[in-house]
């Protein structure tokens, strides 16, 4: 199939491989020249351009499918709807009638649950920070077009707290360096592991009929104060403080089940905890490659 990729970063740079290796035609956005041409080398054709500027879209491929997992870079001058909202609707405006199925990467901060709540597709979404605001925001834009037929098949992966190699780094430092975290040591962790996340985005790719909607989080959220006790007995740093400030909310609890069964995903790192060891492992070979 012909992969069009739009955010490939963390996530999207993965699933690019990965599709590559299937044998699919992957091509992919990126506002650099020099990542243009380090993706060449890789088998991924290139398109320069900025989802901030619709006029560098018209140059994209038609597609079978396209992937869109933009993150938000914080070192931008665009702020976060600008990025996700507008960014969104000019992608899906330039795309209308040049792609068959959209797959659009969203987060579970779209559900507003704070005591504890076990929460799935299902469940309603109101979102309390502005962060989950936005990105409902952006699920409604995929959701109209769609529905507008401008888009013939579309699907939402909503995808809990992303870890994996090199994504733990800035947290790390911030343990051993004895600097208290943020927020209600009791609160509820969802995580997925980036590979996990990147198996069900392949599966989605491939698959003829999709749901509308799927939510993708390990089996076994966790609270916060084990998740960073556990890394602080990895690495050799103090034990964990907090500094909850106003925020005593418990958070809520992801319930995968839909999107493993529907997908027939069995995931290879279903509890977080246990995969620390290797993540940490992976991320310091890649610090001193």
């Amino acid at each position: 199939m012909r992969i069009l990729i739009i955010g490939c970063g963390y996530l999207g740079l993965r699933a690019a491989q990965r599709l590559l290796s299937a044998g699919h035609d992957v091509t992919a956005l990126t506002r650099s020249e020099e990542r243009a041409r380090q993706w060449a080398s890789q088998g991924i054709h290139p398109v320069v351009g900025d989802i901030l500027q619709p006029d560098t879209l018209k140059q994209l491929p038609e597609a079978d499918v396209c992937l869109y997992s933009v993150g938000y870079d914080r070192t931008a001058a665009a702020s976060k709807r600008e990025v996700y909202v507008t960014g969104l609707l000019n992608v899906l405006q330039s795309r209308t009638g040049r792609i068959s199925k959209l797959l659009y990467i969203s987060s579970t901060s779209v559900y507003g649950q704070n005591n504890g709540e076990v929460v799935d597709e299902s469940s309603l979404c109101e979102p309390e920070s502005e962060a989950g605001e936005i990105c409902l925001t952006a699920e409604q834009l995929v959701i109209q077009f769609q529905q507008s037929g401008a888009i013939p098949s579309a699907t939402t992966l909503r995808l809990s707290g992303l870890y994996g190699p090199q994504r733990l780094i800035a947290r790390i430092d911030q343990l051993k360096n004895g600097v208290p975290l943020t927020g209600n040591p009791e609160a509820w962790l969802n995580l997925i592991h980036v590979d996990d996340a990147v198996e069900a985005v392949l599966r989605l790719v491939e698959r003829p009929t999709i749901a509308p909607l799927y939510l993708l989080s390990d089996d076994a959220p966790l609270q916060r104060k084990s998740f960073y006790t556990a890394i602080t007995q990895l690495v050799g740093a103090p034990t964990p403080t907090f500094s909850p400030g106003d925020d005593s909310g418990l958070g809520k609890r992801c319930d995968n089940t839909f999107t493993r069964q529907s997908l027939n995903l069995t995931l290879r790192y279903p509890k977080a905890i246990d995969a620390l060891k290797e993540v940490l492992d992976q991320s310091e070979l890649r610090s001193q490659n």
